[in-house]
């Protein structure tokens, strides 16, 4: 079973870059709890701010990311990572610099917060694409769900370490230690061994024109079953995943809870997705439509549950169920996503994966940072569940109408039209299935009698 849930840790370069990863997203969310807090700090614990803060950050994933996939089909995805790390670090070290001063302002955490999306853009495709040469494609979903796992503990241990930190040392410190573990991931890149990766394609085709981002925008348009939970994830992604606005307010304003006590909701976050990582260590098949939905109808119970909790205990244990729920949808809907993929279009079918995960929480960030400023955190916890649950019902009705058959009328020429009373004799009733051309015998493949004879396509 051991062997089984991190077999992909077989692979010396997967190694070193699960160690750097781990340092390197740790640090990533002490800063993330760290610029919340001095957000609400300096904005009199504003919720507008913070919504404009949490737009700021994802909003070049949104606009960048697909550009950021194609960079990284066309150039050496190893050293592209590092220099996007080490601009990363950069910023952080600027950060830390202003902030030991007394010439803090919003505005800085505003720059700050956007320019590290830009670098977000062009990192997060670059890491995906990255691991499935290090792994290849057979290990690939076990290194997927091993990615997911590490970030989930740096999510509960990163939090939780912050809040003690700003709590002690006050937050520039944090940003000094983000700072500083960028140098990690950097150093576990350069350490691989080239020759060990397997790119999608030689390097010397990288930068062959292939119809660049429209060409993977057409190919997922194409097909309803990544389409489908590309476009769910989009809507729970932004109303659902709102919790970088609501659990700094929940901590503060609803249970007025010290900075410890705020990376403790975020951790039971984490490690209800990371048991969810975990158990899908295990998946070889592609999972299901119904596994995605049923996954997302979890979610959004547990969340609804959240907002309603009256307690802070209560809350921190309906938190870790949220965790799990939003972990296993998430890991669902890439599966279904990556193993679904042609090899060709994967880079960018990924970046499009990202810039849904990531670059939808804009759009809902505002509008619920209004709700909750005007009816509480718990209210857009609440509101982001119920969304999800229509969400899930609407997406089971989708594949439950692709998948009704779809009866059309043929005839021969001459036969006649249909009235009122009913069809001409010569007119047979034939079920096919939407997206396919079943037409049941001889006669219907060679037609009878002309154009009417033949099955009319919609």
């Amino acid at each position: 079973m051991f062997r089984q849930t991190f077999r992909s840790l077989a692979v010396r370069n997967f190694r070193l870059f699960v160690v750097g990863q781990l340092f390197s997203v740790t640090g990533t969310w002490m800063m993330l709890v760290a610029q919340d807090w001095l957000v609400l700090s300096l904005s009199g614990d504003s919720a507008t701010q913070l919504g404009l803060v949490t737009g700021l950050q994802f909003v070049p994933v949104l606009l960048l990311t697909l550009h950021g996939g194609t960079l990284a089909d066309r150039w050496d995805r190893r050293r592209l990572l590092t220099v996007a790390n080490a601009v990363a670090g950069l910023l952080a070290a600027l950060v830390f610099l202003v902030a030991v001063g007394p010439g803090l302002r919003l505005w800085h955490i505003y720059v700050f917060a956007t320019a590290l999306g830009v670098v977000t853009a062009v990192e997060a495709p670059t890491r995906m694409a990255l691991v499935g040469e290090m792994v290849g494609p057979e290990l690939l979903p076990n290194a997927s769900a091993l990615s997911a796992a590490y970030f989930n503990v740096a999510s509960m241990t990163g939090p939780a370490l912050a809040g003690l930190l700003i709590g002690s040392l006050g937050a520039a410190s944090v940003f000094l230690l983000n700072a500083i573990s960028y140098g990690a991931t950097v150093t576990s890149i350069r350490l691989m061994r080239p020759c060990e990766l397997s790119p999608a394609r030689p390097r010397s085709d990288r930068r062959r024109r292939d119809g660049g981002v429209i060409a993977g925008l057409r190919y997922v348009l194409r097909r309803f079953d990544l389409l489908l939970p590309l476009v769910l994830l989009a809507i729970v992604g932004t109303f659902g995943f709102n919790f970088q606005l609501t659990l700094p307010l929940l901590a503060k304003t609803e249970f007025g809870t010290s900075p410890a006590s705020f990376g403790l909701l975020t951790s039971a976050l984490a490690a209800g997705s990371l048991g969810a990582a975990l158990l899908t260590t295990s998946r070889v098949l592609r999972p299901t439509a119904g596994v995605v939905i049923g996954a997302s109808v979890l979610f959004g119970l547990c969340e609804i549950a959240s907002g309603l909790a009256p307690t802070f205990a209560l809350t921190l244990v309906a938190l870790t169920a949220t965790g799990f729920g939003a972990g296993y949808f998430a890991q669902a809907t890439n599966h279904r996503v990556q193993l679904g993929t042609d090899g060709r279009y994967r880079g960018r079918v990924l970046a499009l994966y990202v810039v849904i995960f990531q670059g939808s929480t804009p759009l809902g960030a505002l509008p619920l940072g209004r709700l909750v400023e005007a009816e509480g955190a718990g209210s857009g916890l609440v509101a982001g569940g119920l969304i999800t649950l229509a969400a899930a019902a609407s997406a089971l009705l989708c594949v439950r109408w692709s998948a009704r058959p779809v009866f059309r009328l043929t005839g021969g020429v001459g036969d006649g039209l249909n009235t009122l009373h009913g069809r001409h004799p010569g007119h047979v009733r034939r079920s096919v299935l939407r997206g396919t051309q079943r037409t049941g015998g001889a006669a219907g493949r060679r037609g009878r009698g002309g154009l009417g004879g033949r099955l009319r396509g919609r």
